[in-house]
């Protein structure tokens, strides 16, 4: 028998990501000015993973199926990160967790203050 696989599976509006070990220049070419780094208020990482995004009520036609969750729809308003996007964000809202003897932040999406994605089509970010 092999033994069960875990993995981590990110809800909400909350990105997984493997944080970057650096100063003031991150590997993705990001500048960070001397404040941010001297108070540590920003970060940057990789994003690992990412939840659905932020549930969105539906409008529930029938008082009988109001509790009823096959009956409704459930929507998400899509995140806006991707796997692989490196993210800036803010320190002090991610939360350090360790998996599997790995290091991950969980950052909310309101943390995220920047975004660097490549263009497969040109190269360049």
């Amino acid at each position: 028998m092999s033994p069960l696989r875990k993995k981590l599976i990110v809800v909400g509006d909350r990105l997984l990501v493997r944080p970057e070990e650096g100063e003031e220049r991150t590997h993705a070419g990001l500048y960070l000015p001397q404040t941010a780094v001297a108070a540590r208020q920003a970060r940057g990482g990789w994003v690992v993973s990412v939840g659905p995004g932020l549930p969105v009520a539906t409008a529930v036609d029938d008082e009988e199926n109001l509790f009823d969750m096959d009956a409704q729809n459930v929507r998400y308003v899509p995140m806006q990160a991707q796997e692989g996007d490196y993210c800036l964000f803010l320190k002090k809202a991610a939360v350090e967790i360790t998996f599997e003897k790995k290091n991950y932040l969980i950052v909310p999406n309101s943390a995220v203050l920047v975004l660097v994605r490549e263009d497969f089509e040109t190269g360049e970010p």
